[in-house]
Formats: structure tokens, C-alpha cells, sequence
């Protein structure tokens, strides 16, 4: 098969018909009849799936993943990938604020440049003042602790090679960061340069994005912990320094220490740093134990269309 058009499903009952009729279009015009649309329903709770299995009955080129339940967006996307057939793999939302037809220049692309990956970046993130400016710290925040240099802005529409699809797939971590499983799986990626509508409110709060962020720290990064340990060597230090400067004012200069307020502000310094060790460490320990146990990415309830 030349083509796999994979997309997951959220919410997205009143997109389903139209993207469904475009990328279908555009598919066709890039590989003729040998392509695949295969829709994800990642727990969606209104009738996406409904609609979707309607496509089934008069399009044999349409494969629908029931999912058990709600499993997040990346892992919905990572279980979409392992079940496409296609040479070449098509990832985009099916919520239309990507565009079905960047196909057509997405394979140009691939084509021309011979590259393994095209995919998307917004020259200016989507949204209010808020969402741009978390974006930018997100991205920056990243960048910082982990070392990785992502791309900024990018978009889930990508078109990828088999070879590079097989190789993406074999990272099995349970803590999915796609972004930087997109960068480390490396291979030659291209850029294109697209524009990202805004027909809806986005589904990441503010807690969610949070979660992301330290998802993706922890799951590339030990940086925090060394950080960790380097401050906790400064405190020790200026510790040593102020026992030290007590010492001498009080043997050499015989002056008594009102030691009340600078007690109690070590106490509590030194106790909130504590705390936030202990949950930096509980952070990593979780992650730890959650590889551990090795549960699937995702539990498929049935597979349609195929």
C-alpha cells in the first residue's frame, strides 16, 4: 500500500464528514486508489465513532481503531502508526484546523528533498496572547533542560517514510512526549512552513500542558537532577560560611547571636527546598515505576474495516 492516512478521533463529530471527504480527495490525487484512512477513536464522548463506521459501509479504503477507553492523544496517535500499512504515512488532526490538502505539498517536499519527514511549523502559534506566550516558554523551557533543539511550533501533520515510521515506533516508553520522540528518532526532517486555523477551543488546559511540560523534561532530561544536587551543594556551602562567620563573632568578639528570625527563615528555606527534592525525585521514581509495569500504550476494543 502506498498510502496511510492515519487520524485520531476526540471530539470531532462535526468534522468527520468533511475531513473525511477532503483528505480522501487529496489522496487520491497523490496515489490514486492505493491508500488508507485509519481514524482512531480515543474514547470520544459524542458519536465520532458512530459516523466513522458509516464511512466503512461505502469506502473499503477506511479502517476504524476502537479504543478501550481514553488514552491521551500521543498514544492514540503511536497506536494509529503501528497499525498503518502505507509505504508512506499522512499523521494529521481530523479537526480541519490542519488542512488535508498540505498532503499534496507535504509530497512534493518528501519527494524533492528526498527526506524522510515533512513536517509543519506555524510562523506564529494559534490562539490569545496566553496561549502564544505559554507556547514560547514551553518550547524555550524545554530547550533548557533537556537539550533537545525542537523545532518551535509544530503541528501534529507530518508525512513519513515506512523506514522512518518502523524506527519511530520502536521507542516503548509509557510516558509519551511525541515531540521529542518526533527529534530523537532523527533521519532527514524538512520543514513547511504552514498556517493553522482556529475553529475551536483547544482540548490541553492549562493543567494539561503543565503535565506535558514535565512529562517531556523528565522523560529526556536528568538535567533537574543535577541541578538538584548543585544546589543542594551551594546551600551546604553558604551553610559552612555562615556557621563559620557565628563562630568567629562569637569567640573572638564575645557577641551574642539573636538568632529568633534568621532560625525560623532556615527552617523554612531549608524545608521547602526539601519538599520540592523529594517531589522532584518522586517525579522520576513514578516514571520509573510506570516503565516498569510495562502496560500497552493503548487497549484496542476492535478494529473495523479491515
Amino acid at each position: 500500500m502506498k498510502l496511510s492516512v492515519v487520524a485520531t478521533l476526540f471530539k470531532s463529530e462535526a468534522y468527520i464528514e468533511e475531513f473525511y471527504s477532503r483528505i480522501s480527495s487529496v489522496a487520491q490525487k497523490v496515489v490514486g486508489e492505493d491508500y488508507e484512512i485509519v481514524l482512531i477513536n480515543d474514547g470520544c464522548p459524542n458519536d465520532s465513532l458512530e459516523l466513522a463506521l458509516k464511512l466503512i459501509d461505502y469506502d473499503s479504503h477506511v479502517v476504524v481503531i476502537d479504543l478501550s477507553r481514553n488514552f491521551g492523544h500521543h498514544k492514540a496517535i503511536m497506536t494509529g502508526l503501528e497499525n498503518s500499512l502505507g509505504d508512506l504515512v499522512f499523521l494529521i488532526d481530523s479537526d480541519l484546523e490542519e488542512e488535508p490538502e498540505w498532503l499534496i505539498p507535504f509530497w512534493e517536499q518528501l519527494r524533492d528533498e528526498r527526506s524522510d519527514v515533512v513536517f509543519g511549523v506555524q510562523n506564529q502559534r494559534k490562539g490569545g496572547w496566553f496561549e502564544r506566550l505559554s507556547g514560547k516558554l514551553f518550547y524555550y523551557t524545554m530547550r533548557v533542560l533537556s537539550g533537545l533543539e525542537l523545532p518551535s511550533n509544530i503541528v501534529t501533520a507530518r508525512l513519513m517514510t515506512r523506514r522512518y515510521v518502523n524506527a519511530l515506533l520502536k521507542h516503548r516508553e509509557r510516558e509519551v512526549f511525541l515531540a521529542g520522540l518526533w527529534h530523537v528518532t532523527g533521519f532527514e526532517q524538512s520543514q513547511n512552513t504552514v498556517v493553522k486555523k482556529n475553529l475551536s477551543q483547544t482540548t490541553y488546559s492549562f493543567r494539561k500542558k503543565l503535565s506535558l511540560l514535565v512529562t517531556s523534561i523528565t522523560s529526556f532530561s536528568n538535567i533537574p537532577l543535577v541541578l538538584v544536587f548543585n544546589l543542594g551543594l551551594f546551600v551546604l556551602a553558604l551553610s559552612f560560611a555562615f556557621i563559620s562567620y557565628l563562630l568567629v563573632r562569637r569567640v573572638f568578639f564575645s557577641e551574642s547571636i539573636d538568632g529568633w528570625t534568621s532560625v525560623i527563615t532556615s527552617v523554612w528555606l531549608i524545608g521547602g527546598i526539601n519538599i520540592s527534592f523529594i517531589g522532584l525525585l518522586g517525579i522520576y521514581l513514578s516514571k520509573i515505576y510506570s516503565e516498569i509495569k510495562q502496560r500497552p500504550y493503548t487497549i484496542i476494543r476492535e478494529i473495523y474495516g479491515r
